[in-house]
């Protein structure tokens, strides 16, 4: 998928959260197998060329797209599976494998842990017994500085989508052009697959994404703009250290 991810299990290694750390490995290579833009081979891509059918395709490619409708649905179409007219539904597949990787090790016995796709996380229970994770942001207009740190109560999934990585890689869906309106965006709430997928929704939209997210329940944002202006939801600052 064009990234790296990381796992830091803070529990006693049985041999079951070995055995879920190897198989959480396999399915990430599977998935990028499947679902990769940047493979010719991927089913996506071939899907997206006319040369299969989703009917010949893994059962996980029916279950993405069907969770990319729901969230074109909810974000009014600001996320969209086709941002430049080609089939790509990397923007929430990321999420989507890491929250799955972190399932299985919770299910293995693994239940404190942050599994990081990409600088999206999944976290899980504790950093250590009384402590919760805590997840510097980094500020995308002066590098080597950190904008917040997000505390984690409970579990929590935290998604940052701007421009200080990969530039201006988001497109306006509707225009198909780059979406400016922010130079990052923070989202944090339950779980990564839908917090990755409205974070790059609501930074696609620009203009009227704070307002969109105070409407999700369960959802909160920190976003800063070009010009170094900020603005949070209103229960942002419970997860701010």
């Amino acid at each position: 998928m064009g990234t790296v991810f990381s796992f830091d299990i803070r529990d006693e290694p049985t041999s079951a959260i070995r055995s879920a750390l190897a198989e959480a490995v396999r399915q990430l290579h599977r998935v990028d197998a499947v679902f990769s833009t940047y493979r010719h081979d991927s089913h996506i891509s071939r899907l997206d060329r006319g040369e299969i059918r989703l009917g010949d395709c893994p059962s996980e490619v029916r279950e993405v797209l069907s969770l990319c409708a729901e969230a074109a649905h909810v974000s009014d179409g600001w996320f969209s599976v086709v941002p430049a007219g080609t089939l790509d539904p990397s923007g929430l597949v990321k999420g989507w494998a890491t929250e799955t990787a972190s399932q299985l090790l919770y299910e293995a016995g693994a239940h404190h842990t942050c599994i990081n796709g990409g600088g999206d996380l999944q976290l899980r229970g504790q950093a250590a017994r009384g402590t919760p994770w805590r997840i510097g942001i980094a500020h995308p207009l002066h590098p080597g500085e950190l904008l917040t740190v997000v505390t984690a109560p409970h579990d929590l999934a935290v998604a940052t989508s701007g421009t200080a990585e990969r530039g201006a890689h988001i497109l306006d869906p509707h225009r198909g052009t780059p979406a400016t309106a922010f130079a990052s965006l923070t989202l944090v709430g339950p779980r990564l697959t839908f917090t990755d997928t409205y974070a790059t929704a609501a930074f696609a939209r620009g203009e009227g994404a704070q307002d969109w997210v105070e409407g999700l329940a369960g959802y909160e944002a920190l976003a800063v703009l070009p010009d170094g202006r900020q603005w949070s939801t209103s229960g942002f600052h419970r997860y701010e250290a």
